[in-house]
């Protein structure tokens, strides 16, 4: 009952740290789409920018689950590579979508908040869900 009980305590604090990577995750595709996020998917519900989204913490997601795998039991080990590699997935990501607004013409970030679907959304959620399963191979 005891191994139960700290198994338990493990998998809440990994869920803990998975969700606030999840939401740190959310902020910055807040930062590189001009307005609220909320607020172009809820009220704008513009399909680009929930491609991106579900794409970003798609990518997440596998960093923090192969992080947890990856660790074998070891819940600071594991709580330890899911944040540090988390961080850097979140980071990368960001510069991802910055990197494409600069090779490809205009503002992505008013493209993706506009209306109808872009195709570049497309690229862009590739790229995130791309950077995601890289980085996530890459923990070792």
């Amino acid at each position: 009952m005891n191994d139960y009980l700290i198994d338990l305590a493990g998998g809440l604090l990994y869920g803990v740290e998975g969700l606030a990577l999840l939401v740190l995750g959310y902020f910055v595709i807040d930062l590189v789409i001009p307005g609220n996020l909320g607020k172009v998917l809820v009220h704008d519900r513009s399909r680009d920018a929930g491609l991106i989204t579900a794409a970003a913490l798609l990518g997440i997601g596998a960093i923090v689950s192969v992080a947890i795998w990856n660790a074998e039991g070891n819940l600071g080990q594991g709580l330890a590579q899911a944040g540090g590699y988390g961080v850097v997935g979140i980071v990368l990501m960001g510069v991802s979508f910055k990197v494409i607004d600069v090779i490809t013409p205009d503002r992505l970030g008013h493209i993706i908040a506009g209306e109808g679907d872009q195709p570049v959304t497309y690229m862009i959620a590739a790229a995130l869900i791309s950077l995601g399963a890289i980085l996530a191979a890459a923990i070792s």
